[in-house]
């Protein structure tokens, strides 16, 4: 038998953690002792409440120490908690709610108003708890577990057994749910966190992207909890000046970002590498990390990001470069726990060279998509799980980003990675984001169209032959955007995740 709680939490406590700090965020501090009961209280109270083993809660809270004690109480108890996007609008909740059957819905007081008009549509929810101040009629957090034991006889779940629900961010469409089971948590943190990313106890993490995003999941908590390290939480959205306030004052050691958030922090000319010695590390995913970012973040912090590829699907990164081989413009390589391989379009393994969609191969991989059959088996085949995503592998074992399966297109009978554009593009010191997709021109024949977010000190009077001819001489001659639109900014999941479905037309 196996259940997260008890290894990520009285584990710690029983190696003599209790009083050291868990979670941090900027109101409260929570230690290992403190979330071992308050886990337990929860789980009392979910018992009291008739919430059944296997019964889902839904979870749409702002990142604070009270989604801990949510999250791993639940699974504590056998209960499923499903982790709802914080930025998201009404309509999808409800998709959400409807679809994961929830029992029970746990909302930040900020975030009420924003699902109070679907709640009484939802079939299945039966109550409502509001964490923070008291809004409407409802249960408080506080008022759920007050008087509660914090002692609770932790349910012998089977490693196999459902633990949680994410979603998927809905790059592509719609979101699936994605159930994942007890041990796929320690999976990735004795993988990814202990082979690549070397994490200790005496680590101080801060992960810009939130927990219910599969990244941020894992950083903030699978990683830090399977070696007693401590958290920083920050609520709020991570501005580059928020986010180098945090990795100051709290000495954070870890620091989890993705592209769009270097290349701002970057821009910002507030953000200043001094009093940053503490942070040892930082690790990139949600999106393919450009080089120039990258080599810029090092030249200016002295402190490598090393950039890696992950799903929710597969709840983590399983392909990575590590602290001691970075090939930055790369995914890295293979490391210890995953397989790869790239497929082509005749189902057998490409060449080396050759672009391929990558497939992976692990233990953290989730049991398919919840009541969405077809498009399970088109992504769960046996050991394998489809990436979407499409990648080179040079002599060396590197593999190279080219673009998701969709979004890539050929030019003159020769593929084109919408990938290699926009880091050709952003490249230039003018421009901070680019999204590149499919256009066809006046004879129908396709060629790469740009969508350019210039720098707040750049104009975009005559760029547009300077970039052309940029990313000519930076990718290739026939790469070049025929056509380039300046825009305020680009389409984006919740997660940070470029939209180019949005872009064609």
């Amino acid at each position: 038998m196996y259940n997260i709680a008890q290894d990520f939490i009285d584990r710690n406590v029983e190696e003599g953690l209790s009083e050291k700090p868990a979670f941090i965020d900027p109101a409260r501090t929570l230690t290992y002792g403190g979330l071992q009961k308050a886990s337990c209280r929860m789980a009392n109270a979910l018992v009291d409440m008739g919430i059944g083993r296997e019964t889902r809660i839904a979870v749409l809270m702002l990142d604070t120490v009270d989604w801990p004690v949510v999250f791993f109480g639940a699974i504590r108890a056998g209960v499923i908690p499903v982790a709802l996007n914080t930025l998201l609008v009404t309509d999808q909740y409800q998709y959400m709610l409807s679809d994961s059957r929830a029992d029970v819905l746990f909302v930040s007081a900020q975030l009420y108003d924003v699902v109070a008009p679907v709640i009484d549509k939802v079939d299945s929810l039966k109550k409502v708890i509001v964490v923070g101040e008291k809004t409407a009629d409802h249960t408080t957090l506080d008022e759920l577990l007050a008087d509660r034991s914090s002692q609770f006889q932790t349910v012998e779940t089977s490693p196999d057994e459902v633990a949680f629900w994410l979603y998927s961010s809905g790059s592509t469409g719609q979101p699936k749910g994605t159930p994942h089971v007890q041990t796929a948590m320690a999976y990735t943190a004795k993988t990814y966190g202990a082979k690549v990313l070397g994490i200790k106890r005496e680590d101080i993490c801060y992960s810009a992207a939130k927990f219910f995003f599969a990244y941020g999941l894992g950083n903030a908590t699978s990683f830090p909890m399977s070696v007693g390290a401590t958290t920083i939480l920050l609520p709020t959205r991570p501005t580059p000046q928020d986010v180098f306030k945090t990795l100051k004052e709290n000495k954070v050691t870890l620091f989890f970002g993705v592209p769009t958030l270097y290349a701002a922090i970057l821009a910002d000319d507030t953000c200043t590498p001094d009093n940053l010695s503490a942070l040892r590390l930082c690790a990139s995913a949600g999106e393919a990390l450009p080089a120039d970012i990258g080599e810029n973040w090092l030249k200016k912090f002295n402190v490598d990001i090393i950039d890696g590829i992950g799903s929710t699907e597969m709840l983590h990164i399983f392909l990575s470069n590590s602290p001691d081989d970075i090939v930055y413009g790369t995914s890295g390589k293979e490391f210890e726990g995953y397989r790869l391989r790239l497929e082509g379009d005749d189902g057998k393994d490409v060449k080396g060279g050759e672009i391929g969609e990558l497939l992976v191969s692990g233990d953290s991989a989730a049991t398919g998509y919840w009541n969405q059959r077809e498009k399970s088996r088109a992504t769960f085949e046996g050991i394998w799980t489809r990436t979407g995503d499409k990648y080179t592998r040079d002599s060396k074992g590197y593999y190279h980003y080219c673009g998701r399966t969709d979004d890539m297109f050929k030019v003159s009978g020769i593929w084109v990675s919408p990938f290699e554009v926009e880091s050709a593009l952003v490249s230039h010191p003018a421009v901070l984001e680019a999204a590149v997709v499919a256009h066809a021109d006046e004879e129908d024949l396709i060629k790469p169209k740009a969508f350019i977010v210039l720098n707040d000190d750049a104009s975009g009077d005559d760029l547009t032959k300077e970039l052309q001819q940029h990313v000519k001489t930076v990718a290739g001659q026939w790469k070049y955007p025929r056509w380039i639109e300046f825009v305020d900014d680009l389409p984006k999941t919740a997660t940070g995740k470029i939209q180019r479905f949005k872009l064609r037309g």
